[in-house]
């Protein structure tokens, strides 16, 4: 690969490569630039890229600087030169009389040389004119017969189309153009139709001439005897862009005009036969595919927001949510790993909906050895202790679980409650007072 810039002089269509030198050139900046003419301002068009080192042409020019406002300065007064060149040049082709139109005038950056550009039918005996041109601008003069084409590349404008000229803008060389483009292009012939204005053809003929090429081989040419599914008839009209065919059937009597497809129909070789002679078979048809349309719903809103999410990463948004919900019900409980359900396992039937998490429960009263004994009957106080020989505590209201209620009290005469395993309630420590000094219960 090889760094290079492009440059136009001129603006003049056609760019060329040139060795950036080290600096660092942006599009639409001015720099000098060495040639084989000499020095020359110039415009750069594209900035430091790379291409190919096959595309080209070794050894590259180099880029000398970029411009100065001196440089600019030596350019506006080459403008000015080259105008007054132009003026006594025309003078001069008028007083020697000579057929030829002039273009252009060009001086170049060193200014010791003046190029002038004109036209001509034939060739010019010019050598007295290089004379006196000469003599008046005191540099080497040099006069160069161009085109009609290249004239209107170097004066610009607009074209029938309304933009600028196409060779003006990006053509780079002329490519032949013949008047059988535009019978490919089912074109008018008329001159001033398919004509630019340099007065040749319009260079834009070329641009489709392969893709017209390509569909022409699909469809009979104008005036073909021609094979249709319907019978055999005459082509009148072809379409090229539609790749459809008129053709007038010979069993038609009204002699109306039939529209075909390319692959309706197909041309029959050697033409219509003499009278007496069978065409013969030669359409192989192939009816196309249609593709059925879906029906879409005219009062339906658009997908603005469709949300393409795979099915994997449903579930896993649906677990996730399953996951926080049990953080929630278990109080910070450690989450214990989802159990997938196999196949082969019956589905769990789904548990009931959850009571209240906390009931308001009034604790039992409950004597010295408390959780173990069971209340006495009333009839049988205690001695010395009256009324008051029981202990009495002071209900407390707690939070606990439905599941963890307290056991009934056991009714009067009822036996001793069974000593049980695990202490159920482990909030209350304290012996119970006693108040009446007697023997306790």
């Amino acid at each position: 690969m090889s760094e290079v810039i492009n440059i136009k002089f001129k603006n003049r269509g056609k760019c060329y490569f040139f060795s950036p030198n080290g600096l660092q050139v942006k599009s639409g900046d001015k720099v000098v630039v060495e040639t084989a003419k000499g020095l020359e301002l110039a415009d750069c068009c594209v900035g430091n890229h790379e291409v190919p080192d096959a595309s080209v042409v070794q050894p590259l020019r180099p880029v000398v600087r970029l411009a100065t406002k001196d440089d600019l300065r030596v350019e506006e007064i080459n403008k000015k030169r080259e105008k007054e060149a132009f003026e006594i040049c025309r003078q001069k082709i008028q007083e020697h009389g000579l057929d030829m139109k002039l273009v252009d005038a060009e001086c170049n950056f060193e200014g010791n040389k003046t190029t002038f550009f004109f036209t001509s039918d034939g060739r010019v005996d010019f050598r007295e004119l290089v004379k006196d041109l000469a003599g008046i601008f005191r540099n080497r003069i040099e006069l160069r017969q161009i085109g009609v084409r290249d004239e209107a590349k170097m004066i610009g404008g607009i074209a029938i189309c309304g933009r600028p000229y196409c060779c003006g803008q990006f053509l780079d060389d002329f490519q032949p153009v013949s008047t059988k483009m535009a019978k490919v292009q089912s074109l008018s012939l008329n001159p001033t139709k398919i004509s630019g204005s340099c007065g040749r053809l319009m260079c834009c003929l070329r641009y489709e001439q392969e893709a017209y090429e390509e569909l022409n081989k699909k469809v009979p040419r104008q005036g073909a005897f021609v094979e249709t599914k319907d019978g055999y008839g005459t082509a009148v009209s072809v379409n090229l862009l539609r790749q459809t065919v008129k053709v007038r059937l010979d069993d038609d009597r009204d002699d109306s005009l039939h529209v075909y497809k390319a692959n309706e129909l197909a041309a029959v070789p050697g033409g219509r036969p003499r009278d007496g002679e069978q065409p013969p078979h030669v359409l192989q048809y192939v009816p196309e595919l249609e593709e059925e349309e879906e029906k879409e719903d005219e009062w339906a809103l658009p997908e603005l927001f469709a949300q393409n999410v795979p099915e994997e990463a449903e579930e896993s948004v649906e677990q996730d949510k399953k996951r926080s919900r049990r953080r929630r019900r278990g109080k910070g409980k450690s989450d214990a790993p989802e159990k997938t359900e196999s196949a082969e396992k019956p589905a769990r039937p789904e548990k009931p909906a959850r009571a209240e998490k906390h009931v308001k429960v009034e604790k039992v009263e409950k004597a010295e050895k408390g959780e173990k004994s069971a209340k006495k009957p009333a009839d049988t106080p205690a001695q010395g202790q009256g009324r008051r020989g029981r202990a009495h505590v002071k209900p407390v209201k707690i939070e606990a679980k439905a599941s963890e209620a307290a056991p009934a009290r056991p009714a009067e005469g009822e036996a001793k409650a069974a000593k049980p395993k695990k202490r159920r309630y482990p909030h209350y420590r304290g012996k119970p007072k006693n108040n009446g000094g007697g023997a306790q219960a």
